[in-house]
């Protein structure tokens, strides 16, 4: 796994809020966020640009014409005409705002659901395009792709209109700013000094925000755990039996107070900093009066100055407030859009070849060659130099105790992981030589965690190859094979039937049709049925993987789907992974993995035959669950081969 591709803190960096050492700036994150509004947007992005030049403008013209008018009516002559024009100005600024943030709004709104849009876009692309499972396993992954998920809602946006806002700000601050300069430049210097504490406070506080964000990422993830426990249905049965649903509660409060707190020390140091700024402002606005007031008085300055004087102060004071705001959003905005940006930019875990090589049907064997596998560099090895060779046409079956390495084989087999030393063969070609999506274009699975679709029976099983997901003879051949048929044509809508409640109950008033087809829930067995079915999609592919495919199926229904499986695998290349031992004894060739390495192979006959053989011991052991246990003896001492006398009687 690469250590060097932008996400150093999911694989171990040792930064504590999740921000420190990542080169963040609020200049990076605005270059991003304007560039997907830009892609997203480029229309309200300038028609937002526009209002921001508006809004910024049109109050520092305000205070001027009312200066102006205010000077010319106390003249000894005021000139009514100039009074009119001047009054006609102060009305048409006044409009131009009003319609100014109606428009802002409008463009505003239009712009934050096309940027949301585009951004999870991206976000969801970029996790698409992880094509192994490496990330998606790392808690600290899910840490910050949970936090990329958050800022992609908002973050974007938030930096859009924390950049046209200091724009507006900026404009405003000028123009006052002269203002004031002109009027009394010591009033000005000192507005300006109270603004330096304000912004350094804010972006401290800023920084804990996003820091806070990040350290009790952990504790909401088990928040929302136990909240999905406490109302998911699979768990409703266990969690009611065991009494559990006091112990997940306690539990989902407890990682809730922990945030809580968290943010409560966060925030009365927050009203700490805000009182006393409001003290600073309030005494700043104080003193600007009172110079302005004895100014006046003294004929130091004209009524009009006064005036624009005190709408200049306030509004300095306004702007250098909304400026230094809007500049710690914007920074907390861009650490936190930092997780979007490198999930955005991380590199696949699978590392694509430089020179791709085709992939042609397979014609000789799939080789395993000296396989060394472990999930991360301070875990135990999995595999550990394992050889095995699946022959063309053959059915292999994968046998072994828990944690032998079956499922990993798998996993290498599909091209989930890379192994760390070794090699997988198609044909003499490393498939980290072919483009993974073309590897896996050629393999069938049914895996052990299957999934259950929230969708119609259907789509469920034509999701097993999308090219027949709408091809209804292919979906229905697939059920036949896996035994599902029935029972799917059983359900109120058939194929059509949806497979959940989650989107819809079905309401008073609705039309036979949608309360027909608003969801039925499957046993265990019919899902995994459901699930093979699915996998049978790509019947014909060079290699069928079966995971487990009957572990929640009933004996009649095993025996079944074996021999259906038995059928379907005969000439193919296959790889069927099983506990039960009975499932796999009519494979060609049978492998017992343990400790990472292949311990035995053969067929079934010859590994029972072998003396010591581990698989042997297995099968008997397995075998005798099933046999009659011999009657206890009686208190009489019949002997072991004794009938009971009420046996015979009978």
């Amino acid at each position: 796994m690469n250590g060097d591709d932008g996400v150093k803190g999911v694989n171990g960096a040792s930064d504590d809020d999740g921000v420190t050492g990542a080169g963040v700036s609020i200049a990076r994150g605005m270059k991003a966020a304007y560039a997907l509004a830009w892609r997203a947007c480029p229309g309200m992005l300038l028609l937002q640009l526009a209002t921001a030049v508006i809004g910024g403008m049109a109050p520092v013209a305000t205070a001027w014409l009312t200066k102006l008018a205010l000077d010319e009516i106390t003249l000894p002559s005021p000139r009514t005409g100039a009074l009119v024009w001047m009054a006609a100005g102060i009305g048409a600024l006044g409009i131009a705002m009003a319609a100014t943030s109606a428009i802002r709004d409008y463009a505003q709104g239009r712009a934050r659901r096309a940027i949301g849009l585009r951004s999870q876009d991206q976000l969801f692309a970029a996790v698409n395009r992880m094509s192994g499972l490496a990330r998606l396993e790392e808690p600290r992954f899910h840490d910050r792709l949970r936090l990329a998920q958050q800022s992609a809602e908002h973050a974007p946006d938030q930096l859009v209109q924390m950049g046209l806002s200091t724009l507006q700000g900026t404009l405003g601050v000028a123009g006052f700013l002269g203002t004031l300069v002109a009027i009394s430049p010591l009033m000005t210097g000192a507005a300006l000094l109270a603004a330096a504490p304000a912004l350094i406070a804010h972006l401290t506080l800023s920084r804990r925000r996003a820091g806070l964000l990040w350290r009790t990422s952990p504790g909401m993830r088990r928040k929302i755990f136990y909240q999905m426990l406490l109302t998911d249905l699979q768990a409703a049965k266990e969690v009611r039996l065991f009494g559990l649903g006091g112990f997940l509660h306690g539990r989902m409060l407890t990682e809730l107070r922990a945030t809580n707190d968290a943010e409560d020390r966060l925030e009365r140091g927050v009203v700490r900093v805000q009182v006393a700024l409001a003290v600073l402002g309030a005494l700043l606005s104080a003193g600007g009066l009172l110079w302005a007031v004895y100014a006046a008085a003294t004929r130091t300055i004209s009524v009009g100055d006064v005036s624009v004087f005190i709408a200049s102060l306030a509004g300095l004071q306004s702007g250098l407030g909304v400026l230094v705001q809007g500049i710690a959003m914007g920074h907390q905005s861009a650490l936190v859009f930092h997780h979007y940006l490198t999930v955005v930019g991380v590199r696949d875990d699978l590392v694509a070849p430089s020179r791709p090589r085709e992939l042609a049907p397979l014609a000789h064997s799939i080789e395993l060659r000296d396989v060394w596998f472990r999930y991360g560099e301070d875990s135990p090895w999995v595999l550990r130099g394992l050889n095995l060779t699946i022959p063309h046409g053959t059915s292999l079956a994968v046998v072994g105790l828990n944690g032998a390495g079956k499922s990993t084989l798998v996993k290498l087999l599909c091209r989930f992981y890379d192994p760390q030393r070794g090699s997988v063969l198609w044909d003499g070609v490393d498939i980290r030589d072919v483009p993974v999506a073309r590897l896996r274009q050629r393999i069938g699975a049914v895996f052990q965690d299957y999934m259950d679709y929230d969708l119609t029976a259907a789509e469920n099983i034509g999701l097993g190859d999308l090219e027949a997901i709408d091809d209804p003879d292919r979906i229905r051949a697939a059920a036949e094979r896996a035994g599902i048929h029935e029972t799917v044509e059983r359900l109120p809508a058939g194929y059509r039937t949806m497979l959940s409640r989650v989107f819809h109950e079905g309401e008073e008033g609705d039309d036979e049709e949608t309360a027909r087809t608003s969801g039925v829930h499957l046993s265990g067995g019919q899902w995994q049925r459901l699930a093979l079915a699915r996998g049978l999609m790509r019947q014909g592919r060079d290699l069928m993987i079966l995971d487990e495919p009957s572990s929640g199926l009933d004996a009649v229904a095993e025996a079944a789907v074996h021999d259906r499986l038995r059928e379907l695998r005969a000439g193919s290349t296959s790889v069927l992974v099983s506990h039960r031992l009975s499932a796999v004894r009519r494979a060609d060739r049978i492998v017992v993995v343990q400790d990472g390495r292949v311990l035995e192979s053969g067929d079934h006959a010859s590994l029972l035959a072998s003396p010591g053989s581990v698989y042997a011991e297995l099968f008997r052991t397995q075998a005798e669950g099933y046999q009659e246990d011999p009657a206890p003896p009686s208190p009489g001492g019949a002997g072991e081969g004794d009938v009971p006398a009420s046996v015979a009687a009978g």
